[in-house]
């Protein structure tokens, strides 16, 4: 008897090993993607800005993100970083926008956040790690991207 239970108890366990690597597989990689840049202020130290971020689930089910962490660059110099703790959902085959806070200072981004807000191109890379809940079970999704933002447009390339 012992032996039968030992038995369905390993089954069970293959059983589940196997859904979940056959989960992970079929999941599909979030893409996340600047999608504008807000000025909330500027002063004679820095400033406060609201970065979005484009969040898009390409995966047939709904993805629950529990953490989002971001590293903003600009023309290779650290703009800012941070993480958002907030909840949100995206949709299958969806996105949604994430705004996210970001203060700096001059000393920190120097001719980088001049150009910026001067002229209004910059060439930008976004990167950090998105924690989502799937069938298969909490996924930590980095995520890296690069582009050129005009401020003029509100749109990134």
């Amino acid at each position: 008897m012992r032996t039968r239970n030992a038995g369905l108890c390993f089954v069970a366990l293959v059983a589940i090993a196997a859904c979940a690597t056959f989960g992970r597989g079929a999941f599909q990689q979030p893409v996340v993607t600047l999608s504008d840049v807000q000025i909330n202020g500027v002063g004679l130290t820095g400033g406060a800005l609201d970065v979005v971020l484009n969040v898009y689930n390409p995966n047939g089910y709904r993805l629950d993100a529990t953490k989002l962490t971001y590293e903003v660059l600009v023309d290779s110099v650290r703009f800012g970083t941070g993480v958002a703790d907030s909840k949100f959902t995206v949709q299958d085959n969806d996105s949604t926008k994430v705004r996210l806070p970001l203060d700096f200072t001059w000393a920190g981004v120097g001719q980088a956040g001049r150009d910026l807000l001067n002229m209004g191109v910059v060439n930008y890379r976004v990167r950090g790690e998105l924690t989502v809940g799937t069938p298969a079970g909490e996924l930590r999704v980095p995520y890296d991207r690069t582009g050129r933002y005009s401020t003029l447009s509100g749109t990134s390339k």
